[in-house]
């Protein structure tokens, strides 16, 4: 099985925009692809762990990577999924945030000479001149089309500043610069950032007359619909001094049973015919399911000596 029908088989792809182009480029190891993330926090959490993941096999099959720091875009925060405006973070803050998200992003990406990249948009976006902006890049946007785009739509009843309004020409300008000086030709993201996404390969298109590509990732949703990653103390991080390797470990072992099984697929590493295998388990093996799951992401995250600690410190009658 291939790279791009593994991803379809753990079922993480959400959207594409040109398929046959994808699988041949992702399957060959020709995409030289970029995933954001804007430092909104001094932790990665659980939804950034998906994008990681997805890095890390794309990487494993010959495709390079490159890793955007949002020290720009996070002085603006992105209005996708949001019913308000974002807190503002002063540069401090946001330089703080970037270097936490490097030194845990080490744990899971190969960097280095031939290897993953990593950058940071403030070195370009910081010292854009406003008006040459509008005029080279605003021109390409249609306010028609971006009020479509369901990252606004949302926020329209509520209200929607001008400040968040220019998140996805920052987004799109991102892509075209990585494009222009690091041959990037695919972007990967969060399903709720495909507008911002697709805005991006048409700017591409608009200014060089080159393709450039988008794919989504399904998100991690319960089967209640809600966001996986939360609990009733917040987040679920990465950083153990944020929650503990035990608690992390915790919160996989007690998702609910019919979450399982998509866990598996979509966060481990662990062979698709061997998680075939496990969906043809008796009910009563639950259990033993949510122990591999649990075990197997905390070792991901953390480490195997951590793993197998959190594991001696569940008590003996839920396992």
């Amino acid at each position: 099985m291939r790279i791009y029908e593994e991803l379809q088989a753990r079922g993480l792809i959400a959207q594409v925009t040109d398929e046959p182009e994808i699988r041949e480029l992702i399957n060959n190891g020709g995409a030289k692809f970029y995933i954001g993330f804007d430092p909104t926090a001094d932790s990665l959490h659980v939804g950034h762990f998906m994008a990681l993941c997805l890095m890390k096999r794309l990487q494993l099959a010959g495709n390079k990577p490159v890793v955007l720091l949002g020290g720009g875009t996070g002085f603006i925060g992105d209005p996708s999924g949001r019913t308000d405006l974002r807190s503002m973070m002063d540069t401090g803050t946001i330089q703080h945030n970037c270097d936490c998200f490097k030194k845990q992003m080490e744990r899971f990406i190969e960097f280095g000479e031939d290897e993953a990249i990593i950058v940071n948009n403030a070195d370009w976006l910081l010292d854009l001149n406003y008006v040459d902006l509008l005029r080279d890049i605003g021109s390409c946007f249609s306010v028609n089309n971006m009020l479509r785009a369901e990252c606004y739509k949302q926020r329209l009843g509520r209200g929607l500043s001008f400040f968040e309004f220019n998140y996805m020409i920052m987004q799109s300008y991102d892509f075209l610069h990585l494009h222009n000086h690091y041959g990037c030709n695919m972007q990967f993201g969060g399903d709720d950032q495909w507008s911002n996404m697709l805005a991006g390969t048409d700017l591409i298109r608009r200014k060089t007359g080159d393709d450039a590509y988008a794919m989504t990732i399904t998100l991690l949703m319960n089967s209640e619909g809600n966001k996986m990653g939360k609990t009733a103390n917040g987040a679920v991080w990465l950083d153990p001094d944020r929650t503990s390797p035990y608690e992390f470990y915790q919160y996989w072992r007690n998702i609910g049973d019919a979450d399982v099984m998509k866990c598996l697929r979509m966060l481990t590493f662990l062979p698709v015919k061997e998680i075939d295998a496990m969906e043809e388990w008796a009910d009563s093996r639950i259990n033993e399911k949510k122990e591999i799951l649990a075990y197997d992401l905390t070792a991901l995250v953390h480490g195997e000596e951590e793993a197998a600690e959190a594991r001696k410190m569940v008590p003996d009658t839920i396992k």
